[in-house]
């Protein structure tokens, strides 16, 4: 199955459990892509005893997880690509949309 995720939160907590989703998908061999849109892509940045949400991250990017963030989301921020976020546009989001068989959002 190929499913894609839509990030739109900065919730801590909703974007651990997204990427513990993901993570957990990606053990099961699904082909997993994660979309950071709006306030998602501050997902990186966010800090919280409780919810380690790069740790999640990492762990998603060493099992082959692929991560796109909203070119104009991050420049709107004043930020950029990074190691785990490759720099994507609305392109990249249809294409998500429309080669997954399965898409949700957090």
């Amino acid at each position: 199955m190929k499913l894609g995720i839509i990030i739109y939160s900065n919730d801590p907590e909703t974007i651990w459990n997204a990427f513990r989703f993901a993570n957990h998908a990606r053990k099961e061999n699904e082909q997993v892509s994660i979309f950071l849109l709006g306030k998602g892509v501050e997902s990186e940045t966010i800090v919280s005893v409780k919810f380690n949400v790069v740790e999640q991250m990492r762990i998603f990017v060493e099992s082959q997880g692929k991560i796109y963030a909203c070119g104009i989301c991050l420049k709107i921020r004043e930020k950029g690509s990074s190691d785990l976020c490759s720099l994507s546009s609305m392109s990249d989001l249809y294409r998500l949309v429309k080669e997954s068989d399965t898409v949700i959002s957090f």
